[in-house]
């Protein structure tokens, strides 16, 4: 009898066990965040050196949206790197990878992405665009493990940027500049980084477009516009930053003087000896002397400089004042 009753105990402990071992591999194999993990989390879980399971945090995480992505949809099926060959010193790495030493060509990377977003208006451009032709892939600026992506935050757009434009920190940083540094506006508001139809990634089809988004007074149309203005607001500002004020290239009068001949300038002597020689002429010699050098600048009479529509019965039209 004693030994009836040993066997007993000794089979519910049997039991037991088995079904805590089949409770924790059933456990092990469940999905920790996204769809389908199970055979990924199982190594990469929350104590892995890398923080995959942040993802959880991110709408890619989201599984309630049906088309939230899994781990391969991604790294692709990788079995050689779940299921190590016999034969191999190292497991393999997953069929594509985003590191910045992957060795997967960017084309296959952004492949990744472009399954899912390339019909998201933002992205029709990418194809052909600065970017896409200079092999920048899109984990080059996003980063998609993390709750907060650098490059989708305002304050810290411009620092992902500025990693390849710096010629662009360093303007940015003089006195006239757009609140870039100061959080108001960031690299976004001005470019689409995916590419767009117009020149220099501007989110609109022009430079003009893109800055009559913000300065809408300076559109027009003027019955005196000045040519400048309507090609290129570019022909006068430096958008990232200048020490002239108004982000101006130059400050006036000498920007004026890059298009207009000095008041009394003589033109054989500017076509002759140079605009230089023709500015001596024009501040040493009586009248013109005043018109060049009072109050050192031509927009203290022009204000109207993006154009104007004031009338005149003089000739010829003086164009660009106030009144």
């Amino acid at each position: 009898m004693k030994n009836k009753l040993i066997a007993a105990v000794h089979a519910l402990v049997l039991g037991l066990c088995i079904a805590f071992s089949a409770n924790a591999q059933d456990s092990a194999k469940k999905d920790l965040v996204l769809k389908g993990d199970a055979r990924c989390t199982r190594c990469h879980d929350a104590s892995d050196d890398f923080p995959v399971l942040a993802i959880a945090k991110t709408r890619h995480g989201t599984v309630a949206d049906g088309r939230t992505p899994t781990c391969t949809s991604c790294h692709g099926d990788s079995e050689s790197h779940v299921n190590k060959p016999a034969d191999a010193k190292e497991r393999p790495k997953p069929d594509r990878t985003f590191s910045k030493t992957s060795s997967t060509p960017p084309e296959a990377r952004n492949e990744a992405c472009l399954s899912c977003h390339k019909k998201d208006t933002a992205r029709v451009h990418w194809a052909g665009s600065t970017h896409q032709a200079r092999d920048v892939s899109c984990t080059s600026c996003h980063q998609i493990h993390t709750g907060h992506d650098k490059v989708r935050d305002k304050r810290t757009q411009p620092e992902v940027c500025f990693t390849c434009h710096k010629e662009q920190r360093a303007q940015i940083n003089r006195p006239s500049h757009h609140p870039i540094p100061e959080g108001k506006m960031t690299c976004s508001d001005c470019h689409n980084a995916h590419g767009t139809a117009g020149p220099k990634l501007m989110a609109r089809d022009s430079v003009n477009a893109t800055c009559y988004t913000c300065h809408m007074e300076k559109r027009g149309p003027f019955v005196h516009p000045h040519e400048p203005v309507n090609e290129d607001c570019s022909n006068c500002h430096n958008p990232h930053g200048t020490v002239a004020e108004s982000m101006l290239k130059v400050r006036p009068p000498f920007l004026c003087h890059q298009c207009h001949t000095p008041h009394g300038g003589n033109l054989a002597q500017l076509s002759g000896q140079g605009q230089g020689a023709a500015l001596l002429g024009a501040t040493t010699t009586g009248k013109s002397g005043i018109n060049y050098t009072q109050a050192r600048g031509c927009a203290n009479c022009h204000t109207q400089v993006h154009g104007s529509n004031n009338p005149s019965n003089t000739n010829p039209t003086p164009q660009f004042f106030f009144r």
